[in-house]
Order: C-alpha cells, then sequence, then structure tokens
C-alpha cells in the first residue's frame, strides 16, 4: 500500500490540532507507523484513506456506526430535515417525536434530555444526582476505560494535568469486578456518595459483576445508579443491557450507535431525578443540568429516529451479534491451529469482540499488538484490537478479515521467536491515559 498523501498529511496536522485529531482513541500514537493517517470516505462496512486504499473498517467510528457508513435510508430521513432548517430559535418539533420514542423504549424512565456528545450527558447525570441526593462524591470502576473528558472522570486517571486537587478528591474508584470495595467506599463514606456510574457490562474481560447486585448496592446506600449504555447501548440489546438485564437504574446515558454515528447523545431518567432540572416549579432552585446550543439539531435527532426505525424493521442486534459470534468462532480456530491461542485471545462478547495479544510471559504485549495491527492494515482491514459489527458486515467481510488474520499470525509467531525488531515499522503503540507524552 501507498501512503504518500497519509505522510503529509500526517507531517502538518499536528501544528493545526492538539494530538492530531479531536478523539485521542484517533490518534497516531494509537495505530502502527504504516497506516493511513485519515480516511476520505466510507460506505457500508469499508472506508478508504487519502491514498484510495480500502479497508474492511472494524471499530466502524469508534463503534458509533451501527448500521454501516453512508446508510441510505438514515441519509434520506436526514436530508428531509436539513431542507426544514437544523437550529431554530426554539425547540423544533422533533425533538418531542425523538423524546416520545425513545423513552417508549425504556419503561423505567420518564424524562430524557437530549445533548452532542457522550461527556455531556454523563457529566450531567453526575451533577443532576448531586443536586437530588444532596452529596458530593461520585463513584466509578478504575478499570473501565472512558466516562468523560470532564474533570470529574480525567482527575482519576493518569491524565489529570490541569484538573485542580480538590476536584480530583471527589471522585471515588472501585475495582468493578470486587463489589467488596464499592461497600467499603459507602463505609468509608457513609451518606457523601451521591452517585456511582458503570458501564453494565464490560468486554475486556472474560468475568462479569452482578449489574443486579451493583444497582441493589448502590440505591441501598441512598446513592443514584447511573448506567452508562455508550458502547452498549443498541448493542447487547435494544435499546440496551438496560432491557437485556431487565433492571431499574435511576438514570442513564446513550450515544455512539444509537444514531448511526451521527451526534446524538441522550441522558434518561426516572422523573423525581430528572425534574429537579425543570424550571416549572416556581421557587425552587433551579439545576442548570445540561445546555447546548447544538443539542436539537434536527438533522441528528432525524439520524436517531431513522436508526431506531431500522433496527425495529430489520432486527439489526441479532444480525450484528450473529456476525460477532462469527468472528469469535473463527479467531479462535485460527489462533488454535497456529498454535498461538495462549498468546492471542478473543473476548466472548459477540456484541464487541475484543482481542489480546501477549507475550511469552503472559503479559499483554504493545509492540506484539502494534505488530498485529499493522500487518492487518497491511492486508486491507483497519484494526485497532476490536471488531464492532454493524448491519453492514457480512459473513463475506468476516472471511476476509480471517483471511489477513491468519496471514498476520505468521508474522506474529516469528516476534514471539526473535521479537519485533526488523518486523514491527516505527515505534509500539502506546496507552492513550498515560502520564507522559
Amino acid at each position: 500500500m501507498i501512503f504518500e498523501k497519509s505522510d503529509s498529511y500526517r507531517r502538518k496536522i499536528h501544528n493545526l490540532i492538539p494530538g492530531g485529531a479531536h478523539t485521542y482513541s484517533k490518534g497516531d500514537d494509537q495505530f502502527p507507523e504504516v497506516s493511513p493517517a485519515a480516511i476520505a470516505r466510507g460506505k457500508g462496512a469499508y472506508v478508504w484513506d487519502l491514498d484510495g486504499n480500502k479497508y474492511l473498517d472494524c471499530s466502524m467510528g469508534l463503534t458509533s456506526v451501527s448500521l454501516g457508513h453512508a446508510y441510505e435510508p438514515v441519509l434520506e430521513r436526514v436530508r428531509e430535515e436539513l431542507e426544514k432548517g437544523v437550529n431554530l430559535q426554539r425547540p423544533s418539533y422533533i425533538e418531542c417525536e425523538m423524546a416520545e420514542k425513545f423513552l417508549s423504549l425504556i419503561p423505567c424512565h420518564d424524562m430524557i434530555k437530549f445533548a452532542k456528545n457522550g461527556s455531556s450527558v454523563t457529566t450531567g447525570a453526575v451533577k443532576v444526582a448531586r443536586a437530588f441526593t444532596g452529596r458530593k462524591y461520585v463513584a466509578f470502576p478504575s478499570d473501565h476505560p472512558f466516562y468523560s473528558y470532564d474533570d470529574w472522570f480525567i482527575g482519576a486517571t493518569a491524565c489529570n494535568r490541569g484538573v485542580p486537587e480538590e476536584n480530583r478528591a471527589l471522585s471515588l474508584t472501585y475495582n468493578s469486578q470486587n463489589l467488596d470495595e464499592l461497600e467499603s467506599l459507602f463505609e468509608k463514606y457513609p451518606n457523601q456518595i451521591a452517585a456511582v456510574i458503570s458501564e453494565p457490562e464490560k468486554n475486556m474481560d472474560s468475568l462479569k459483576f452482578d449489574l443486579v447486585e451493583l444497582i441493589k448496592m448502590t440505591q441501598k446506600n441512598g446513592a443514584l445508579f447511573i448506567q452508562d449504555e455508550m458502547v452498549t447501548g443498541f448493542k447487547t440489546d435494544y435499546p440496551g443491557s438496560i432491557a437485556k438485564y431487565g433492571v431499574e437504574p435511576d438514570l442513564a446515558t446513550w450515544g455512539k450507535g444509537i444514531a448511526n454515528g451521527f451526534s446524538f447523545c441522550a441522558l434518561t431518567g426516572k422523573r423525581e431525578v430528572m425534574e429537579v432540572a425543570g424550571i416549572n416549579k416556581p421557587g425552587e432552585e433551579k439545576v442548570f443540568l445540561v445546555s447546548t446550543t447544538h443539542g436539537g439539531e434536527t438533522h441528528a435527532i432525524a439520524a436517531g429516529l431513522a436508526t431506531m426505525k431500522e433496527f425495529e424493521k430489520n432486527k439489526v442486534v441479532q444480525h450484528s451479534q450473529s456476525i460477532g459470534d462469527y468472528l469469535i468462532e473463527k479467531a479462535t480456530s485460527s489462533a488454535q491451529k497456529a498454535n498461538l491461542s495462549e498468546y492471542i485471545q478473543i473476548s466472548n462478547f459477540n456484541w464487541l469482540p475484543a482481542f489480546s495479544f501477549k507475550g511469552r510471559s503472559g503479559e499483554v504485549s504493545s509492540p506484539l499488538r502494534t505488530l498485529m495491527l499493522q500487518e492487518m492494515i497491511k492486508g486491507g482491514v483497519l484494526f485497532q484490537g476490536i471488531l464492532s459489527p454493524s448491519f453492514s458486515h457480512r459473513k463475506e467481510d468476516i472471511d476476509f478479515f480471517i483471511d489477513v488474520f491468519e496471514k498476520a499470525l505468521g508474522t506474529y509467531a516469528q516476534a514471539l521467536e526473535k521479537g519485533t525488531e526488523g518486523l514491527l515499522v516505527g515505534s509500539p503503540c502506546k496507552p492513550v491515559f498515560r502520564k507522559f507524552i
């Protein structure tokens, strides 16, 4: 593959945009040196880079593209709204339509607030929980990857530069696989924890925490439980794990795949909690929850409505999970045949299969992982260690993935024996959350 235009792009972009991208997960340090620097277009399950190289897309817009790139039924509805104007002086009629539709999917929730990104709604959830309970602390799992770029979360990561210590002190963390740690936090901070926020499932480990017990423990201690469905929404079930497990969190946050890549996110919750941010109770102290100029953009809301229509008409969740099952089965078999199953493991989560790449010591290896990404990209698979199944992925696409994967396994085996020198071009990928650049 030729990366002439990508290399030119790479040379100038860091002088224009801090980090070179607007999401750190898309940055140059997250990919091998031999890889596309930017994408020119996408269609279905495939994307093309600046040099015209074609790739099977695995991450699908950081898991946000649930139906497929440039999916025509969604684009058709978006075009209709674009003709009417996208941002108006007062709320658009479509906001009520979306509120009624989305809440119809979540019987335990009565109210909804829109925003443009996930951080806005998770931070909004934390704020409304603090306002409702009168408490100041928030707890979340330290081993979950991401909840928000705002201080309450980032302050608890290695990337806490710029976050005052006073803010960091208000965030408490525990291991998601050990609820005794959370119980200890409630004992250490009695009647002081406003909320626990957690993803309902964690696809990186085979061990799963007990969601029902987690919610029960949280509510028993007078805190609100915030279920972050940003990743699981429209993947584990429809609309998400809230339906899969039949649970009733106090609040839930939604985004990514719910509008097929368009910028539409939402916070839903029980009426008694959400209405503290209303304006129809004169005399009560006001809570400034989420207020975004672009939160009600009509075309993005239309994309969400069209996405839901497609999910209901075509049984998208079932299709995507069957694709995930097929990938897990084929990739596991390939690793076994290559005698590499001890070093390459695939999580058994059909809604978002994740790969881990290990060295001889049994520890996850960044150089080996980067080498695998490099070889997959060379073969035409834009791979970052996961596959986010979409409605546009077909079994033949997975067969193509496996063909490239099996060729890459030969290189991986060589690196296990002799190291990555001479095989890996450039430096290994780095963690997003690290103290130093």
